[in-house]
């Protein structure tokens, strides 16, 4: 079993507005000055392994001057990291995919666009973003609806995904990260540790104890005919499921989902990721599927809610303290300093940043 990773899902509450230009300008400068500091010192592997540890994301909001307790850190750096490093990707070896709302929608063609540079087959990095967004929209359904999703890798394939949902009843986002070096299989436990605490339950279609829920649901969609899955889900909805049970029929419609049915019964997936990567399957495919397996099967998926991390402090609002900006402003420029010195041969500078990281690391 491979050893826990701290990458996991961090609960955020939803925060109107957008960070003002005079702070994003300088986000993305000191997000470019960081970015080459991490690659120039430990390569762009470690800018993944970083991004994938949620209170590293959130403290590298906090020193860019974001809110610590804000949905928009999310957004906001993943913005300031790809606009910092826009025209260096080459230099770097780190490439910046997606973003938020419309702009996720481009992750392929920006990946296939960089990947074309480099020399390099998208389709296995093309794949890990898709999948990631399904995995986090259809095999976990938490109440959380996907709108950002950011797409960073390496020149030699390493890769790493941001992305967040929101949910607008109870005014929190939740954000999920991804390390490719650590998946070993999308659909169970794809996120590494991720357990513990969140606000509810959630079915939870790629947690360790939904192995037998997620054999039985590819077994249902491949062999039974949907005419039989229309008649059992008909069947299901005049069911009182446990209180336990998250998952609501009261948008479930057997006549919409057999055209789904029929597709999955004549493609005949071979896996559940498979499945969950078919054109067409959705989480109400999914549920209903999940459904199915339990109440006639009697295999039931797991309803741990994955979440692990939350945060509650703040910063661009003016708390603790408002953004000093020259402050700010100086932080750049010997950080940009020193990275140019360290190219020339002269690593003083650079070397006593390290110092100071391992005396307040």
């Amino acid at each position: 079993m491979r050893q826990a990773m701290r990458t996991g899902v961090a609960y955020l509450p939803l925060h109107g507005g957008k960070a003002p230009r005079w702070l994003f300008d300088r986000m993305t400068k000191l997000s470019r000055e960081i970015s080459i500091a991490i690659v120039a010192e430990f390569g762009p592997e470690e800018m993944l392994r970083r991004l994938s540890d949620p209170y590293w994301f959130q403290g590298l909001g906090c020193v860019l001057g974001f809110d610590w307790h804000s949905s928009g850190v999310t957004t906001t750096v993943c913005g300031a990291l790809k606009e910092g490093t826009k025209g260096l990707e080459d230099e770097l070896g780190l490439y910046i995919a997606g973003g938020k709302g419309k702009t996720s929608r481009q992750t392929p063609a920006q990946i296939t666009r960089y990947s074309e540079i480099i020399s390099r087959d998208p389709a296995p990095l093309v794949y890990a973003s898709r999948m990631s967004a399904k995995v986090d929209s259809c095999a976990v359904q938490d109440g959380y609806q996907l709108y950002h999703h950011t797409f960073l890798f390496t020149a030699k394939g390493d890769w790493a995904v941001v992305q967040q949902g929101m949910n607008e009843k109870n005014r929190y986002a939740r954000r999920y990260h991804w390390l490719g070096e650590g998946v070993e299989d999308f659909v169970c436990e794809p996120h590494a540790a991720i357990c513990s605490q969140g606000f509810g339950s959630a079915l939870n279609m790629v947690a360790a104890e939904s192995e037998g829920a997620r054999t039985v649901a590819t077994q249902v969609a491949s062999e039974e005919s949907p005419e039989d899955l229309v008649k059992e889900l008909n069947k299901l909805k005049s069911l009182d499921l446990p209180s336990r049970h998250c998952l609501s029929l009261q948008d479930l419609h057997p006549d919409r989902l057999e055209k789904i049915f029929l597709h999955t019964y004549e493609r005949k997936p071979e896996c559940f990721e498979s499945l969950v990567g078919m054109q067409g399957v959705g989480p109400k495919t999914v549920r209903a599927l999940s459904l199915i397996s339990e109440l006639v099967w009697g295999v039931a998926p797991s309803f741990q809610d994955p979440a692990r991390y939350s945060f509650a402090h703040c910063g661009k609002d003016g708390i603790p303290y408002p953004v000093d900006r020259k402050t700010y402003d100086k932080s750049v420029d010997i950080l940009a300093r020193a990275v140019r010195k360290a190219k020339l041969g002269n690593r003083e500078e650079m070397e006593a940043l390290r110092r100071l990281h391992r005396v307040f690391p």
